[in-house]
């Protein structure tokens, strides 16, 4: 698997507070599969037919005000980009947060509102 350039989406996320309903719904359109996050049972990964890897996840909500649908881009640098994005007028939901394995994450509001991701993946082992 090649690994896909800075600046583009490379991960997508489905919250629903119906999370079966949901993985219904995208098996039988699009014929995803699912399976469990493994250190966390309220989310589970989208795989594609014929993926090696994953391509989004389903995050289980507590209800309905808090689901959505998102895009999440991949970038070099993390805090550089959020910078950036404020100075053009976005607003930031979560500043950048490193997971133990070494990815780093945000979440923003672009200048119409739309909620988008961005994030550095974990460096190589």
């Amino acid at each position: 698997m090649s690994t896909p350039p800075y600046n583009t989406v490379t991960w997508f996320q489905v919250g629903s507070d119906k999370p079966e309903q949901i993985k219904k719904f995208y098996g039988e359109l699009f014929g995803w599969s699912f399976n469990p996050y493994p250190s966390d049972d309220s989310y589970e990964l989208i795989h594609y037919p014929g993926s090696d890897a994953p391509s989004g996840g389903v995050a289980h909500t507590p209800d309905s005000t808090a689901n959505h649908a998102t895009f999440v881009v991949m970038v070099q640098d993390v805090a550089a980009t959020v910078a950036a994005a404020e100075a053009l007028g976005a607003k930031v939901l979560t500043a950048p947060v490193s997971s133990p394995d070494g990815l780093v994450s945000a979440d923003l509001l672009d200048t119409s509102g739309q909620h988008f991701g961005v994030f550095s993946p974990a460096p190589a082992a």
